[in-house]
This record gives C-alpha cells, sequence and structure tokens, in this order.
C-alpha cells in the first residue's frame, strides 16, 4: 500500500486515457481517487490531502490538453462523478461577448473574455464539477488559521459541490480581472449560518483572494481573483453556549432578581433608614431588577424582529441607567467620605434635583436616542435581542460602561487610601461598632456593587487564549450575576437599622432603636451621643464618621 502511495502518479494515467478515449475516461475517472483515498488510515490526513491535490491538478490538466486538441468552440459533457464544459476563444472580444458563462453540474463561472484571450495559452478554459470529491476533502480539513473571517466561526462544513476552474495561464499571481461562481447549496442555508468562498489550498481551505458577493437560502454568488478548486463552506455564527455558564447565569439572576426585590421593598418601606443613599440604592436595584428580569425572558426571543429590536433597546438603556446609579453611587460615597460637611450641601432632596434623577435616567436616555437615530438597524441580532458588533456599534454601551467603571474606580482607589491614612486613629468606640471581618467584607464588595467587575468583560476576547478566557467569562458571569445579592447583604442584612426594623416586622412589635441603631446614626452626622446603659455616652469622631460612612452609605 505505501509504495502505491509513493509512485502512484494519476498524471501518466490521465495522459494515456486522454490520447485514447478524451473525456469520456476523465469524466469517470473518480473511482480510481476513492478506492485510494479509502485505502488511507484514518488520521493521514495529510496522505489524502496530497492524493486529492494530484487527482485535481490531473484532472485540469488532461481536460485543457483534450479541449486544446478538439476544434470544438464548447464541448460539455456530464457523468455520474463528474460534469465538464470547456470553451475555447481564438478571435479578440467583442462587447457582446465581454463575458463567458460556463455551466457543469448546475454551478456556473463568470470569465471575462479579455482574461481568456490575455491570460491563457492557447485561449481554453475549462469548468469542471465534481459530484463526491466534497466528501473526501470535507469540512475536517477546515484550518480556521487559513480562514480570514469577522467573528467566531463555528460548526464548518461543506454545502456544495467542489468545482474547479483553470486555464494554462501565462502568468503567475493574482488575475487581472476577478471571476464569478455560482454554487447552489446542497441544503438550504439557516439565519444564523455565514457562507464562506474557500478554495483547495493543497491540504485544507483558505478563502484568500475569494469574498461572497451575495447568498440566500439556495445559492451563493463567489467572486475570486485566481483560479483554483472552489466550494462553499458554511459555518454557524451562533455562539457556541457553555451549558454550565448558562446554568450559573440563569441561577444567578434568578437569585439576584429575588435578592433586588427585597431589597427595593426595604429601602422603600422602611423609613427610619430613607436618605439620600437608601435612594440611590432604591434606583439602583430597580434598575438592574428591570434589566436582569428583561434579560432573562427576553433575549432570545429573536422573532419577530420588531420586538426583538424593542427589547435590544430596552436592555440597552436599563443596563445603561444601572451604570449611571452605580456612578451616582460611586460620587456620593466618595464625596461623602472625602468632606464630612457634604450633608450640609448635598442634602437628600437637593441631590436629588441636581444630579440624581437627570443623570441616573436622563443620560442613558439620550444615548439610547441618538444610538437608535443613527443606527437602528443594529438593534437585534439573528440569535440574540441585544446590540449587533458591526460597524462597533456595541460601543455605545461599552464605551459609557467603560468611563463609568474607570471613574469608579478612581473613586474606590482614594477612598481606600483616606480611610487607611486615618485608619491608625479610630477610636475604640469605632472597633466596639464594626467588627473587622464585616468591615473588610464591605470594603470589598462596594467594588462590585459599585460595577467595577464589569470591567472583566473587556478582557472575553481571543487573544487572550481559550483557557484564560473561560476562567474570565466565568469569573465575570458568577460575580456580575451576584451584584443584587451584595446589594441585598451588604445594605440591608448587614445594616444594623435595617435589621432593627426586619425584627421589629417579624415581631409585629413596635420598639424604639436601642443602642445598636443610635450608634448607626453616627455614621451620617459629625457628632453624635450615644446612651450606653443610660448613663456612659461616646462620641463619634471625623475618622469614625467617615469609615462608617462608607459601609453603611
Amino acid at each position: 500500500m505505501a509504495k502505491s502511495l509513493d509512485h502512484f502518479d494519476l498524471s501518466v494515467i490521465f495522459s494515456e486515457m486522454m490520447l485514447s478515449t478524451y473525456f469520456m475516461e476523465i469524466r469517470d475517472s473518480f473511482p480510481t481517487l476513492s478506492n485510494l483515498t479509502s485505502q488511507v488510515t484514518t488520521g493521514k490526513q495529510e496522505e489524502k490531502a496530497k492524493l486529492v491535490t494530484l487527482y485535481l491538478k490531473s484532472v485540469e490538466e488532461a481536460v485543457l490538453a483534450a479541449a486544446s486538441r478538439d476544434g470544438k468552440v464548447k464541448q460539455k459533457l456530464n457523468g455520474k462523478f463528474m460534469a465538464i464544459e470547456t470553451l475555447k476563444v481564438n478571435k479578440s472580444c467583442t462587447p457582446k461577448k465581454d463575458i463567458f458563462t460556463l455551466n457543469a453540474g448546475n454551478q456556473t463561472m463568470d470569465i471575462h473574455c479579455t482574461t481568456i484571450t490575455e491570460e491563457s495559452m492557447g485561449g481554453v478554459v475549462a469548468f469542471i464539477s465534481y459530484a463526491s470529491i466534497g466528501s473526501i476533502i470535507d469540512e475536517t480539513f477546515v484550518s480556521e488559521e487559513n480562514l480570514t473571517t469577522e467573528g467566531k466561526l463555528h460548526n464548518f462544513y461543506l454545502n456544495s459541490k467542489v468545482v474547479s476552474g483553470t486555464m494554462a495561464s501565462m502568468k503567475n499571481g493574482p488575475l487581472s480581472k476577478s471571476i464569478n461562481f455560482t454554487f447552489h447549496h446542497k441544503q438550504v442555508k439557516k439565519e444564523d449560518e455565514k457562507a464562506i468562498c474557500v478554495y483547495w489550498h493543497g491540504s485544507s481551505w483558505s478563502n484568500e483572494g475569494c469574498e461572497v458577493i451575495s447568498s440566500d437560502e439556495n445559492q451563493t454568488l463567489c467572486s475570486c481573483n485566481h483560479l483554483s478548486s472552489f466550494a462553499i463552506l458554511m459555518a454557524s455564527i451562533r455562539l457556541q453556549e457553555d451549558f454550565l455558564l448558562t446554568v450559573i447565569t440563569y441561577v444567578g439572576l434568578s437569585l439576584s432578581l429575588l435578592c433586588l426585590l427585597l431589597a427595593a421593598l426595604t429601602f422603600l418601606l422602611c423609613r427610619p433608614i430613607q436618605n439620600t443613599s437608601t435612594s440611590l440604592h432604591l434606583q439602583l436595584s430597580l434598575c438592574l431588577f428591570m434589566a436582569h428580569l428583561l434579560f432573562l425572558t427576553g433575549i432570545n426571543r429573536t422573532k419577530p424582529a420588531v420586538l426583538c429590536s424593542i427589547i435590544a433597546g430596552a436592555l440597552h438603556y436599563l443596563y445603561l441607567a444601572a451604570f449611571s446609579w452605580m456612578l451616582l453611587e460611586g460620587l456620593h460615597l466618595f464625596l461623602t467620605v472625602r468632606n464630612l460637611q457634604v450633608a450640609n450641601y448635598t442634602s437628600a432632596s437637593r441631590f436629588k434635583k441636581r444630579f440624581m434623577y437627570p443623570l441616573g435616567y436622563g443620560i442613558p436616555a439620550l444615548i439610547v436616542a441618538v444610538s437608535a437615530i443613527i443606527g437602528y438597524k443594529n438593534y437585534g441580532t439573528r440569535t440574540h435581542c441585544w446590540l449587533k458588533l458591526e460597524k462597533e456599534f456595541i460601543w455605545s454601551f461599552m464605551g459609557p460602561v467603560a468611563v463609568i467603571i474607570l471613574i469608579n474606580l478612581v473613586f474606590y482607589v482614594i477612598i481606600l487610601w483616606i480611610l487607611k491614612r486615618k485608619l491608625s486613629s479610630l477610636n475604640k468606640e469605632v472597633s466596639t461598632i464594626q467588627d473587622t471581618r464585616v468591615m473588610t467584607f464591605k470594603a470589598i464588595a462596594q467594588l462590585f456593587i459599585l460595577g467595577c467587575s464589569w470591567g472583566l468583560g473587556f478582557f472575553i476576547v481571543e487573544k487572550v487564549g481559550k483557557t484564560v478566557g473561560l476562567v474570565i467569562a466565568y469569573a465575570f458571569t458568577i460575580i456580575n450575576v451576584l451584584q443584587g445579592v451584595l446589594i441585598f447583604v451588604v445594605h440591608c442584612l448587614l445594616n444594623r437599622q435595617v435589621r432593627m426594623e426586619y425584627k421589629k416586622w417579624f415581631s409585629g412589635k413596635q420598639k424604639e432603636i436601642g443602642t445598636e441603631s443610635n450608634e448607626l446614626s453616627c455614621s451620617t452626622t459629625h457628632t453624635k451621643m450615644v446612651r450606653s446603659n443610660s448613663t456612659e455616652l461616646c462620641t463619634c469622631g471625623p475618622t469614625s464618621s467617615a469609615a462608617l460612612s462608607f459601609l453603611d452609605l
């Protein structure tokens, strides 16, 4: 077997066949290749590729030689394994014969007359359609390194017959005028599939020098600047979903929805804690709740297209609004820690009027309105109701998000620096108010509540590698789907005053808040006297007030 693979020269066989029977035996020569490739052991793709390359080259040479010896202008032959049409152009081109169309096996090739007369020796061109060779050099010979495509593609398969366009070219390199090929699909093209014009590159399929002019369900029109053996490669543009990642997303968002609902009810109904901070928490919780709920119920509703576009626009607005409220959270937290007198000139009412609602809801509405006017067609994709990646439209969301993340990250670092600088001056009373582990957890949780962890999404790109990208994707998903849980835990469960209110609600008793709640009130006032055991008093100084403001706002 090894000897036959090493020394079997198909060109000699085809040359002898050409001299005796011309096209008939050339047309029926496929079984020879099929028998040889079937004997190649599994895993030896290179040997199979060499056999196919030699076969294609030999068939093309034999067909051109046979057409050159014959005096006919056009020759056409159909067979079980192959369909052939040849054309010989002896005269100069006229406007009426500017483009010639060759048809073989229901596939067509359009070639300029001047390409034949000026770049072909003997003025002969051949078009060959192979019925079954695609089953030999199938999608297993696809290498993404040899494909130039936009976006991540997968699930490749050949969806047309393999055809060869050939002529005895007088020069190497691209042709002066591109040649068009029309392929009829073997299977109906799906909405989430992309057609790629490829040619046989010796050992794999490549699309260099070829482009898709148009493509519908049944056929694809390609344009290539060279001659070779061509086919249509179909690929899925639908993102491959990681099952575990999908489960984490849906479970995490469902849990966040429950926590956000409880948090919003707490901020809305718990009157003793209502202030500027809780107003900010409430708006953030509402925006995240509506965004997550719409994501869970509508992200995959791609039909009808109009509804999908509306869902995409609503998600665009809700998530931008959520980030706007995260920015306000960071700004208010920074001002409170930076200047203890901030409460005097940023009271809840004035802060709302001047900053909260215009920035929290107005700016996102403006961004979405401008984006919709400029590129309304970019809302909704074939697979998800979100923004399209074409023409960098996704930056209408990622741009504002990146700016907000950077600003909040700067706020966070400055706040930690201020607190760390004054940490040594904390008096004993503060150490009794806050447990060190709780303080540490709240400080770290604030980083995620402010949306800084969303910055991980900018690193989910192919360049980081498959393994690293998968780790980042899991970290990004787990952290951000639990943002609602962190809001509820930090601002409700770990807030003493809220816990006291919960106890009152569950117990049904109307008791005054004792020492704990009075101690907590020190975080929002410059100085506050707290009664302990009816006789002992403690004073919250500037440093303790700043620390508690950061942790309980």
